[in-house]
């Protein structure tokens, strides 16, 4: 892989929509980022809100909006696809539902075998994580070799995400095409300065 990572940002959950959205604001005015990732659980009604500020924003920096898990969210509010949690499941019916021009990604832990299917089922990328070590994860975190022999041998986009810091995101940086960071700079006073500390 020739080029470098593009920055895929994941919107903090649990975060009011009048709160969310200086915050968006300022990383994605200080930071060029690829696509941006809203949280699907949650009142429905507040995710909407989090939905139509989070898409404007967004789309007003050519920056594409995935929510999690919730197609009909997506359609309603005019989002770009959605990202799976549960790995391949999901994928055609997503796909099915949202047509050929959505983002359709999947969340695979670190399981080849379920990315492999993902990828198959005709998702657009596929995301492997937490790599770094987490209390709030389940299993086993996702090691550099699976990037390494993915970035080799498969063509579907990979994303690196969870539990990152600086040292391990220089190290996957040849090999994802994408590194996911949100939680690990939420809890800052300025998210994007403490995006900038991490990102090389």
């Amino acid at each position: 892989m020739d080029q470098q990572p593009q920055l895929y940002l994941i919107a903090p959950a649990m975060m009011a929509a009048s709160e969310l959205g200086p915050r968006l604001i300022s990383v994605l005015d200080a930071h060029p980022v690829a696509c941006l990732r809203l949280p699907g659980a949650g009142d429905e009604a507040e995710l909407g809100r989090i939905a139509d500020i989070a898409r404007d924003i967004a789309h007003d920096r050519d920056v594409a909006v995935v929510i999690t898990d919730h197609v009909a969210l997506a359609q309603r509010h005019g989002l770009d696809g959605v990202h799976l949690s549960q790995g391949s499941r999901g994928v055609r019916h997503a796909r099915k539902e949202l047509g050929a021009d959505a983002i359709v990604g999947a969340y695979c832990g670190a399981s080849r075998h379920d990315g492999m299917n993902a990828g198959e089922a005709g998702a657009d990328y596929v995301s492997f994580g937490p790599c770094g070590t987490t209390a709030l994860a389940h299993g086993e975190p996702a090691p550099l070799d699976l990037f390494q022999w993915w970035s080799e041998v498969i063509e579907v986009p990979v994303v690196a995400e969870g539990a990152l810091d600086a040292a391990l995101i220089r190290a996957l940086w040849p090999l994802a095409d994408f590194i996911a960071i949100g939680p690990e700079i939420w809890s800052a006073s300025d998210p994007a300065e403490a995006l900038s500390a991490l990102w090389p």
